[in-house]
């Protein structure tokens, strides 16, 4: 099973739209899918018309039983969404008390690298949703991840918030004697304007092989879909933004990573 973080220090560049988008590209394909929403506003699961705060259990309950972590434990939790293919295990608001609260207990960095250990068998690849800070969700996402995708809105506030993630893996790579596998991948590009090439001109200068030599365009059928509770390729297959997914699904698949480690 391939597991793929979706992360960023800034919010509103895309993230939740990313994990969607290539969940749904990949359930298309016939690909099983566990989405695993960190993020403790839940967006992923309102994203595809579910309310964590109605379900019985939720990734919060995995927490709170991490030393006893179990398949069938974790199977409990886990939610089925309207497409097939697509499995969520969603976030709750109680994830904000975790760094508070359980933050401090032995082994609570890896819980998330454990339970796709566990699942390897009943899917083909996770998906994670990062919050946008840093903290113990934040770093069991990136200890559970094959790879770090990185979404970078095209303008400059956007690229300030990518050095201070570039910086936490950084930070957190030597602290932990690990390297990160990464991919910037710069989203809602609008040619139309003048900051959006700009701003993607300059993180070709700085990131280099670190970028993805693609876009994700500005694409209505985004909100559109997230309106129908759907992934944008099952709400609007043929849509430039579902074939920029297609496109970028392709790159992780086929991509070697070697060159973009950090740590």
């Amino acid at each position: 099973m391939n597991v793929w973080t979706i992360a960023n220090q800034k919010g509103g560049v895309g993230k939740t739209t990313t994990v969607a988008s290539l969940a749904g590209v990949l359930a298309a394909r016939g690909q099983r899918v566990l989405m695993i929403d960190t993020d403790p506003h839940a967006s992923l699961g309102y994203y595809l018309g579910i309310d964590s705060e109605e379900i019985p259990g939720s990734l919060y309950d995995v927490f709170l039983s991490h030393q006893h972590l179990s398949r069938e434990l974790i199977k409990q939790h886990i939610v089925p969404t309207s497409v097939e293919g697509i499995d969520l295990l969603p976030a709750t608001m109680a994830l904000a008390t975790l760094d508070r609260s359980l933050g401090h207990q032995e082994g609570m960095g890896l819980v998330l690298r454990n339970l796709v250990k566990l699942m390897t068998q009943d899917y083909d690849v996770a998906l994670i949703d990062c919050p946008p800070v840093l903290g113990v969700l934040m770093v069991n996402a990136l200890a559970a991840s094959d790879h770090i995708v990185v979404p970078v809105q095209t303008e400059f506030l956007a690229i300030k918030g990518l050095d201070r993630m570039i910086k936490t893996m950084e930070l957190m790579g030597r602290s932990k004697k690990v390297r990160y596998s990464f991919s910037i991948i710069p989203t809602m590009y609008d040619r139309r304007t003048k900051a959006s090439p700009a701003a993607l001109q300059h993180l070709s200068e700085v990131y280099g092989d670190k970028l993805w030599p693609d876009v994700i365009p500005v694409d209505t059928k985004f909100r559109d879909a997230s309106l129908a509770h759907l992934p944008a390729s099952h709400y609007s297959p043929q849509s430039r933004g579902v074939k920029a997914y297609e496109r970028l699904l392709e790159y992780l698949q086929n991509g070697d990573f070697t060159h973009v480690k950090i740590g």
